[in-house]
C-alpha cells in the first residue's frame, strides 16, 4: 500500500480548515491504494537508489 497527498475540492479542504481552526491542529489528507511492487535487478536498484538521493524523494517500482 502506498499513500499520497490527497486531492480535495473546495468543499473537503473548506471542511478540514474548519476542524482545524476547531481542534487547533493542522490535518494532511492522505489517499491510499493498493500497489504491487516490482521485482528490480541489483543494477536496477542501484540506479533507482542512486535517483531518489540525488532528488531526496523515495520512488517505488510498481508493476504494470
Amino acid at each position: 500500500m502506498i499513500c499520497s497527498l490527497s486531492n480535495l475540492s473546495k468543499n473537503d479542504l473548506k471542511e478540514i480548515n474548519q476542524l482545524e481552526t476547531e481542534i487547533k491542529a493542522p490535518l494532511l489528507a492522505f489517499s491510499c491504494h493498493d500497489v504491487s511492487s516490482a521485482i528490480l535487478t541489483d543494477d536496477a536498484l542501484v540506479k533507482v537508489e542512486e535517483l531518489e538521493k540525488k532528488l531526496g524523494i523515495s520512488l517505488l517500482a510498481a508493476n504494470a
